[in-house]
């Protein structure tokens, strides 16, 4: 009798390894799992956000034992041992709810309840994450096998594993330990240590969008930059219609940011660096009023601000020999003149065509 405790544990780890590999496959078949571009930055000393403005700097080794200590044994094992529950086991496998699904060891958003779905593995399934930056990817070779870990990226508790068999759109099976997770139901206040950090937004013309995105992109304090089209009489512009046509819009990055690293003010001075104030409707060798400099001000807080900052800047020596061209208007909350998101291959251009704008030298106005 005492033999069948040891055949049912063998063939529950044979089940489970089965269930981990063999889900059904998507039909046409599902990308590939790129571990080169999730390598992920231990550098503490600047702030690493994520595009749904979560702090998701590594926490330190120091903490990362402090919230370990809160942990069950049983979940421990599997958060920090990289342990497997038993398949059909997980209380969060059946879970219907509408919700999110938080890292049980540090509370960062990991999957939403909009992408789960019923794999018949035995574990929690999703087809993608609730943020791309909030799941870290490492190479697993244990048990005979490569497989694709996955980690809450910001303090590396194990979660499960990932396969190229799921569903559409993604292809992918995002295969879950209950026990690596908490469940927040819709309508519910999330944790603190769950919440989004406090942005504030700001709209700035500069020519090219694509240069002015990713310059801001590299600086410390912006979550987000968005290339877009704003203060024009067309509703829903297309790049072709703002290039060849006057709908009157200027290309404006959408910059989301983080006022307790970055104030509004530091924002601007920025930006000043990192375009030419002082060309009329034109960047370089851009011309045309969708190329003119402008500040697109939230709020009445925002626009004195940047009224005087600009009053300032034109006193220097710089902005005495070419004055300052800046455009500062009210940014429209809805209309044809509202910011409206430019198509995506506009969105993340350097990144995805290789290199960046440099950042330009610290030169003092007063020369």
């Amino acid at each position: 009798m005492k033999v069948w405790p040891a055949l049912i544990a063998v063939s529950m780890v044979v089940f489970a390894l089965l269930a981990m590999q063999a889900a059904p496959r998507a039909v046409g078949g599902p990308p590939k799992i790129d571990i080169e571009t999730t390598t992920r930055s231990k550098d503490r000393d600047q702030p690493m956000y994520s595009k749904s403005a979560y702090d998701i700097t590594p926490l330190s080794k120091e903490r990362i034992n402090e919230l370990a200590a809160t942990l069950s044994p049983e979940d421990a094992k599997v958060i920090l041992n990289k342990g497997t529950e038993a398949p059909f086991c997980g209380n969060l496998l059946d879970n219907k709810k509408e919700g999110t699904y938080l890292c049980k060891l540090c509370g960062l958003p990991l999957f939403s309840s909009q992408h789960k779905f019923d794999s018949g593995t035995g574990w929690p399934s999703f087809f993608a994450p609730a943020d791309t930056a909030h799941v870290a990817y490492i190479k697993d070779k244990s048990m005979g096998m490569t497989r694709v870990e996955i980690l809450c990226a910001r303090c590396d508790a194990h979660l499960g594993h990932v396969f190229e068999d799921g569903p559409e759109p993604t292809g992918l099976r995002y295969c879950l330990n209950s026990a690596s997770m908490l469940f927040s139901e819709k309508g519910q206040e999330l944790p603190v240590a769950s919440r989004p950090i406090a942005t504030e937004t700001a709209y700035f013309a500069g020519g090219c969008f694509w240069g002015v995105e990713d310059r801001f992109q590299q600086t410390p304090g912006v979550i987000d930059a968005v290339s877009g089209y704003m203060g024009g009489t067309v509703s829903k512009p297309t790049y072709k219609q703002i290039s060849y046509t006057d709908t009157g819009h200027a290309e404006v990055v959408k910059i989301v940011f983080d006022p307790s690293k970055l104030t509004y003010t530091q924002l601007l001075e920025k930006f000043f660096k990192y375009h030419d104030p002082t060309t009329l409707n034109r960047q370089g060798p851009d011309v045309g009023t969708q190329y003119r400099s402008a500040v697109f001000a939230m709020g009445d807080a925002q626009l004195k601000q940047a009224n005087e900052f600009i009053t300032e800047k034109g006193k220097k020596a710089r902005f005495q020999r070419t004055k300052i061209v800046t455009q500062v208007v009210p940014a429209a909350s809805e209309g044809p003149g509202q910011f409206w998101t430019a198509e995506e291959y506009h969105q993340d251009y350097h990144t995805k065509n290789g290199g960046h704008c440099a950042m330009p030298p610290n030169v003092s106005d007063d020369e």
